[in-house]
């Protein structure tokens, strides 16, 4: 489920204005109206599986000792006796109920985790502003939520756990297009040489995105960062 809420890294550029820039890469494919119903369907799905683990949970409580008999009541009514009035329906409703508590707990949750809890997809930014420096921000893969359908494809509210670093212009010595070997393919990356570190800083580094992508947000980001300094030089 989680691949089809995900596509190759590509690119979002966003420039408000000359001197700032922001280069998202990102394996969120386009919030279209059949992506959007999937979701509403993985929400539903996932709202059902939590209903169903607090229905088990609260099963296992009220069938304690120190459980109100009033509860146990009620509960094997809603219950503990559904299965056997849910006997005709199709496999896996029979089976499901002669498992063990514990099995059935670990059911539900690989089955909510796989439905809605899983990674769904990542965005790694370069932020540049001219006279000030970069920051670059490397997010885990986010985790689907209702909010997404909302939001904006590139809205970082359903991220968490982002790493993000300022490098301010004057520690900045350049911006450079390196490529490495990684197995038996060459692989470009987009490396800011910061002075006085001696390991460079790579910008995507989780999503390594194609070269097309790198040299892109490489030039656009030399132009945003030193064609101010040319003017100026220039005049």
């Amino acid at each position: 489920m989680a691949s089809l809420l995900s596509t190759a890294p590509r690119l979002h550029v966003r420039r408000p204005s000359p001197t700032a820039a922001e280069f998202t890469v990102t394996t969120e494919p386009p919030w279209t109206l059949r992506l959007r119903l999937l979701s509403l369907v993985m929400v539903a799905l996932r709202l059902a599986l939590c209903l169903a683990v607090l229905l088990v949970l609260y099963s296992q409580w009220c069938a304690s000792p120190s459980g109100c008999a009033r509860l146990l009541a009620l509960l094997r009514a809603l219950a503990l006796d559904a299965p056997r009035r849910l006997s005709w329906w199709p496999w896996p409703c029979p089976a499901l109920a002669c498992l063990p508590t514990p099995a059935l707990l670990a059911l539900l949750t690989a089955a909510l985790y796989l439905v809605g809890l899983g990674p769904v997809h990542a965005r790694e930014s370069l932020l540049v502003l001219r006279g000030l420096g970069v920051q670059t921000t490397e997010a885990p893969a986010s985790f689907f939520s209702p909010a997404s359908l909302l939001s904006s494809p590139f809205s970082w509210a359903c991220s968490s756990g982002a790493a993000t670093r300022f490098i301010p212009t004057e520690k900045i010595h350049d911006i450079l297009l390196n490529e490495a070997f990684r197995g038996f393919e060459v692989r470009y990356y987009l490396v800011v040489v910061v002075e006085g570190e001696q390991d460079v800083v790579v910008v995507f580094p989780g999503l390594l995105p194609p070269r097309h992508i790198v040299e892109t947000v490489w030039r656009g980001a030399r132009e945003c960062l030193y064609e101010g300094r040319a003017e100026d030089k220039g005049g």
